[in-house]
């Protein structure tokens, strides 16, 4: 039976018998028996890492009182569930985040304030739920996540790509002008400015289905 540590561009944790292509931890998540509690908000540090990093390995997974390893399908996938790069395994990544964060929230200097800044972009601050940002579909960056027909899809070039956990499937145009709207942006609006930067992550942005 598959573990319960791969999770959706929405945060949610699941379990599939599919593997990412994207390592990540956001602390202890699960209980001794290794099934998701209900709180599963213990840090503010939501990072994402390397699969494969100076021949490290942890054995077992989700082993009682250690931090939850979890997985997502690419780093799109992460950035949508509010994880940004990890700090030591992607440290080229972190560093050209945190030139970004500079220009973006002047105030805010090192982990903890971008951390703070993204809990507050993934959740609302009263009621705790999962927060959607809206902006037009035309200035969206390849890699942001929108939710469209209630469910999660990849904007890539001109078209939206639904997510599953073994891949992309279903492709859609994506609207255009004013007749499209504006889009319920599930990536965090600080993550979707790093999308837009031009760099070439140490883990892979998207999953090979969406090159088909």
């Amino acid at each position: 039976m598959p573990l319960q540590n791969r999770v959706t561009p929405l945060g949610e944790v699941i379990a599939t018998p599919e593997r990412g292509l994207v390592y990540a931890n956001r602390g202890c998540i699960h209980d001794a028996a290794g099934g998701v509690r209900e709180d599963r908000h213990p840090t503010k540090r939501w990072i994402a890492c390397q699969l494969d990093f100076r021949g490290r390995r942890r054995r077992p997974l989700m082993a009682p009182g250690k931090f939850t390893e979890l997985f997502f399908l690419d780093e799109a996938t992460a950035l949508a569930a509010g994880h940004r790069p990890c700090g030591e395994c992607r440290y080229r990544d972190y560093e050209h985040l945190k030139q970004l964060w500079v220009e973006l929230h002047p105030a805010q200097r090192g982990a903890d304030a971008i951390d703070e800044q993204l809990d507050r972009e993934r959740r609302d601050p009263r009621t705790k739920q999962r927060r959607f940002h809206e902006a037009q579909f035309n200035s969206l960056p390849d890699g942001a996540f929108v939710l469209h027909g209630g469910e999660p899809h990849l904007v890539f070039g001109q078209q939206l790509l639904r997510w599953s956990p073994a891949g992309y499937t279903v492709r859609t145009r994506r609207p255009v002008g004013a007749r499209g709207g504006p889009a319920a942006v599930i990536t965090p609006p600080s993550l979707v400015a790093l999308l837009a930067t031009e760099r070439t992550p140490l883990v892979p942005l998207v999953h090979p289905s969406a090159l088909v």
